[in-house]
């Protein structure tokens, strides 16, 4: 059904390799798009995406310590460190 396809790297400009497997985990994902980077530009993408992403200081509401979360806490929602988070997520 699928076939590999060889593609061009937008960012670098490589040819890389869109497998069949890729292929087949794209359209059961429902995306509509081939990837436009290759591997080795993803991860810098992503890498870069996180290491500029700006980091706010708020107490934790379930246990009070302080944390960092990456997005400006409001008042009317609250806020948890990684584990209390994990925690709550996994009761649910």
């Amino acid at each position: 059904m699928f076939e590999d396809k060889t593609l061009v790297c937008s960012d670098c400009g490589q040819e890389f390799v869109f497998t069949a497997g890729e292929q087949e985990f794209y359209a059961e994902k429902g995306f509509q798009n081939e990837p436009k980077r290759c591997k080795d530009c993803r991860q810098n993408n992503k890498r870069n995406r996180s290491a500029k992403r700006e980091m706010h200081k708020a107490i934790c509401a379930e246990c009070g310590r302080e944390t960092e979360v990456p997005f400006e806490p409001k008042n009317d929602r609250p806020v948890y460190c990684s584990d209390c988070y994990a925690a709550i997520k996994g009761n649910n």
